[in-house]
This record gives C-alpha cells, sequence and structure tokens, in this order.
C-alpha cells in the first residue's frame, strides 16, 4: 500500500513536467477555442436529437426534432463556410 501512495508524487511531477516544456504557439487564442466549443457542443446537440428522434413515438415530438435538427444543421454549415 506504501508504494501505491510514494509512486503517485512523482507521475504528477512528471506531468507537471511535461507541461512547462509544451510550445506556446500551439495554443489558439481564447476566440478560436470558445468557435471550436460552440461547434462541438452543436455537434454533441445534434446526435442528442438524432438519437430521439429515433427512439419518438409522439408525431408532434418527431416533428419537433426534425425542426430542431434542421436548425442544428443550419447552425453547423456557419462553422464549414469559415
Amino acid at each position: 500500500m506504501a508504494r501505491g501512495w510514494e509512486r503517485e508524487p512523482a507521475a504528477a511531477a512528471g506531468l507537471a513536467k511535461d507541461r512547462r516544456h509544451a510550445v506556446p504557439g500551439n495554443t489558439p487564442d481564447s476566440d478560436k477555442l470558445q468557435l471550436i466549443r460552440k461547434k462541438e457542443s452543436i455537434q454533441l446537440s445534434r446526435v442528442r436529437v438524432i438519437r430521439e428522434l429515433k427512439s419518438a413515438q409522439n408525431p408532434r415530438y418527431k416533428a419537433l426534432m426534425v425542426k430542431t435538427l434542421a436548425d442544428l444543421d443550419a447552425q453547423l454549415s456557419t462553422f464549414k463556410a469559415d
């Protein structure tokens, strides 16, 4: 048991050392990160809507999911145009 506790700080120190040597030019700016997060959020919402559309029984709910899917696709098309 004691050995496991001894190894954890060494592993954490190794991760911290890797972070210090990261190249600062590889990280995108905050605006770019925000756009990436928004696009990923829309893609995840689209996956959820498709899953719900496949399992929906109520025709009104299906129609709502189809409209929502079209809206999400329109939002995604703005990202592809950029």
